[in-house]
C-alpha cells in the first residue's frame, strides 16, 4: 500500500501532528498525538514490503525505588504472556505464523518492544500490541513462571559470568544517589521479593498510553495506520503517572577502585569515566574520543596495549547513550604476566599524552569516520529507523534529536578532543572494577577455562 505524499488525518480520530523531520535519506517521520496521550510516530519507506512496530514505554531501571528494583526487566518478560483473549504462547505464535519476529528490552530509561511483520501483517502487529498494553492477564501461576526465568537469567549473565559482575559493579560503585547504581536487571533479593500487588501497580502505572510512544517504519499507509492506531488504542484511559524526581549524581572528587578473586586466568578491569548524558554537547565528542581509543586495530590504546606492548588481549571503549550522566567504560582483558595496575598505567600515559597535545588530524578524522559510519549504518533497515526514533523521543524527549547527534559527531574538531579528554577522563573522576585469578591461577601454563 502506498500513502499519499501528506496525509492530514480528519478530526474525528483525534489526532494531532505535532512534529516531522527526515531521518537518514529519503525518509520523512512524522509524530502524532492521540488525546488519550499516546504517541505515534511514521515513517513510510516503500524500498521492501515489511514493516517495523515498536513499542516505547518511557519507563526503565531509573523509575524502580530501591527494594523493587529488576521490575522493569521482569515486564519485559511477563508482556509476552496471555491476556484476556490469548491464551499462553498465542502472541509469538501469531507473530511466527507471518514469518516475522518479536522481541524486547529494557535499559535504564526505557523499555520497549518490537514487531518486525510482512507489511500485510501490520494490522495484526497493533491489534497484538494493544492488546497487551490494557489486558495483561497478572496471575500468580504465569508471573511466578517468568521469575524463575528471570532469576535464572541474572545466575547466567550475572553472577555466573565475570563480564556481567564487573559491569554491575562499577555502576553500582561510581554512582552512590542515583539509580543508575542498581542494574537493569535487578538485585537477586527484590527480583525474588516483588510481590503480586506491587506487579499489578506497576502495569497499571506505568503501561498506559501516556507513557507511551508507536514507532511504525516500513510499507504502509499512513492514513490507514492513523485509523487502526486510534481504533485499537483510542479507548484505552491515561494513566496518573508519578513525577519522576531529577537525581543529580553527586560530583566525583577521588578515584574509587575496588578488586576481587575470579575463576580467571588473567586480570580484568572495567574503568569508568564519568560523562555528559547524551543530549549535551561534549558526548560526541567523547564518542570519537571512545573510537580514538579503542574503535579499531590502529586505535591508541588498542595499538599500544594488544599489539605494541602484547599487554592485553582485548581493548573496548564504550560511551553509554543515557538520558542522565553516565561513563565512558574502558575495558580490558591483561594477557598472562601483564597485571591490570600496569593496564592503568598505559591508560594513564595514553590519555595524559592526548590531554597535553590534541592528536593528529587525520587521526581524529578517521575517527570521525569510522563513528559515522557506525551511526548511519544503524539506520539502513527498518528496524533501525525505529529503534533510532524510539530511543531519541523516549530517552531525549524528541526523535528529531538523531539528526542533531550525527550534526555534532561531524562537527567534532581536534582542539575539542584534548580538551574534554582534560575535563572528563581525569583520574578522580573514574571508577575502577578489578577480577583477579583467585589463589593460585596467575599460572602462565593454566588453560583459560573462563
Amino acid at each position: 500500500m502506498r500513502a499519499a505524499p501528506w496525509y492530514q488525518p480528519p478530526m474525528t480520530t483525534s489526532w494531532r501532528l505535532d512534529a516531522e523531520a527526515q531521518i537518514g535519506r529519503g525518509v520523512t517521520a512524522r509524530r502524532f498525538r492521540l488525546d488519550n496521550g499516546l504517541g505515534l510516530i511514521t515513517a513510510v519507506d516503500h524500498r521492501a514490503p515489511i514493516v517495523a512496530l515498536q513499542t516505547w514505554y518511557r519507563v526503565g531501571s531509573r523509575h524502580e525505588r530501591p527494594g523493587a528494583t529488576g521490575m522493569a526487566h521482569l515486564f519485559e518478560h511477563l508482556m509476552f504472556g496471555s491476556t484476556d483473549s490469548l491464551p499462553p504462547g498465542e502472541f509469538d505464535r501469531l507473530v511466527e505464523r507471518t514469518g516475522g519476529e518479536s522481541n524486547a528490552a529494557t535499559w535504564v530509561d526505557w523499555t520497549y518492544y518490537r514487531l518486525s511483520l510482512p507489511a500485510r501483517d501490520l494490522a495484526l502487529g497493533i491489534r497484538l500490541e494493544s492488546g497487551r498494553m490494557q489486558h495483561l492477564v497478572l496471575e500468580p501461576t504465569p508471573v511466578e513462571a517468568e521469575r524463575d526465568v528471570v532469576t535464572n537469567e541474572r545466575r547466567e549473565r550475572v553472577e555466573d559470568d565475570v563480564d556481567g559482575w564487573l559491569d554491575e559493579q562499577l555502576m553500582a560503585h561510581a554512582f552512590t544517589e542515583h539509580p543508575y547504581r542498581w542494574p537493569t536487571i535487578g538485585w537477586m533479593e527484590d527480583i525474588r521479593g516483588l510481590s503480586l500487588p506491587d506487579i499489578r501497580a506497576f502495569y497499571r502505572t506505568w503501561y498506559a498510553p501516556n507513557n507511551a510512544t508507536l514507532v511504525c517504519v516500513g510499507e504502509f499507509d499512513e492514513a490507514a495506520v492513523l485509523d487502526l492506531v486510534a481504533s485499537s488504542y483510542g479507548a484505552i484511559a491515561p494513566a496518573v503517572l508519578p513525577e519522576v524526581p531529577r537525581i543529580r549524581e553527586p560530583e566525583q572528587s577521588r578515584e574509587r577502585v575496588m578488586r576481587a578473586p575470579k575463576p580467571i586466568a588473567t586480570d580484568r578491569l572495567l574503568a569508568g569515566y564519568k560523562a555528559p548524558g547524551q543530549d549535551d554537547a561534549d558526548w560526541a565528542t567523547l564518542e570519537i574520543i571512545a573510537t580514538l581509543l579503542a574503535g579499531c586495530p590502529s586505535a591508541r590504546l588498542y595499538r599500544r596495549l594488544v599489539i605494541e606492548r602484547e599487554a592485553a588481549s582485548s581493548v573496548d571503549a564504550q560511551l553509554t547513550p543515557f538520558r542522565d550522566p553516565s561513563l565512558l567504560r574502558l575495558a580490558v582483558t591483561a594477557s598472562r604476566g601483564h597485571t591490570a595496575d600496569e593496564i592503568v598505567a598505559e591508560i594513564d600515559r595514553e590519555l595524559a599524552a592526548m590531554a597535553a597535545e590534541p592528536p593528529h588530524h587525520a587521526e581524529v578524522e578517521k575517527a570521525k569516520a569510522i563513528a559515522e559510519t557506525d551511526f548511519w549504518t544503524s539506520l539502513v533497515d527498518v528496524d533501525g529507523k525505529a529503534e533510532a526514533i524510539g530511543h531519541y523521543e523516549t530517552a531525549l524527549g524528541d526523535f528529531r534529536k538523531v539528526n542533531a547527534i550525527a550534526e555534532r559527531l561531524a562537527a567534532v574538531t581536534d582542539d575539542d578532543v584534548a580538551r574534554c579528554v582534560r575535563s572528563y577522563l581525569r583520574t578522580e573522576r573514574r571508577t575502577v572494577v578489578i577480577a583477579e585469578p583467585e589463589s593460585g591461577r596467575r599460572d602462565d601454563d593454566q588453560d583459560d577455562d573462563d
